[in-house]
């Protein structure tokens, strides 16, 4: 297999670690089920780039699965943070609307989602950690744009467009600077409730008859 993804590390740098610019994000380690739909994603049209459509219009199903195993199974150290001089209250915002969110805008808290480490949970949510602050706020840009669409309901969508222009700033931001712990390994289960329902994702309670 690593052969025949070798068109893939030519974007998301060796092994899938990500490149320099961070513009291509890491795929190493993420949930083999994410991978899965995101690749289903790009071939269905849900996501668009023109370049991983053509790569990936005449794969099967099977085949993005092994694919999408085969990056999940690596295990691979994250590089540090990139330095950061943003603004006190810049990260400040940043932090309150990952950690907790904001009732009073509809938005969710992320770790709600992806975990309390930020580092996704399995099989299905990706981590938010060790991506570019230009790539996070670039995907949060598209689902306001419609550009990037999910099974529905898209709740990604929803979120991202209940956000304001510096909030999406802030997170991006925020996120971008911290370390990534525990080698980036998802959580192996959500530890509440959703606080939306998401296309793809099971619902704690409905772990099994995940797809």
């Amino acid at each position: 297999m690593a052969a025949r993804v070798l068109a893939c590390t030519a974007c998301h740098g060796k092994e899938g670690r990500a490149t320099p610019s961070g513009y291509f994000p890491r795929i190493a380690g993420k949930p083999a089920g994410y991978l899965y739909h995101q690749l289903i994603n790009f071939r269905d049209g849900r996501r668009s780039y023109p370049q991983m459509s053509y790569l990936l219009e005449h794969l099967t199903d099977d085949y993005l699965r092994e694919m999408a195993a085969y990056f999940a199974a690596l295990d691979l150290p994250y590089a540090p943070p990139a330095a950061t001089s943003a603004a006190r209250a810049l990260l400040e915002r940043g932090q309150q609307l990952v950690r907790h969110g904001d009732a009073s805008q509809k938005i969710p808290a992320c770790a709600q989602c992806h975990g309390d480490a930020l580092t996704g949970v399995a099989p299905f949510v990706p981590g938010l950690l060790g991506l570019s602050r230009d790539y996070v706020s670039s995907q949060l840009g598209a689902w306001q744009a419609g550009q990037r669409r999910a099974q529905s309901p898209d709740c990604m969508a929803r979120i991202a467009r209940q956000m304001a222009p510096g909030d999406v700033h802030a997170v991006a931001t925020w996120l971008a600077a911290q370390v990534v712990p525990e080698q980036g390994k998802p959580a192996a289960e959500f530890k509440g409730k959703l606080p939306i329902p998401c296309g793809g994702v099971a619902a704690p309670a409905e772990a099994g008859s995940a797809r």
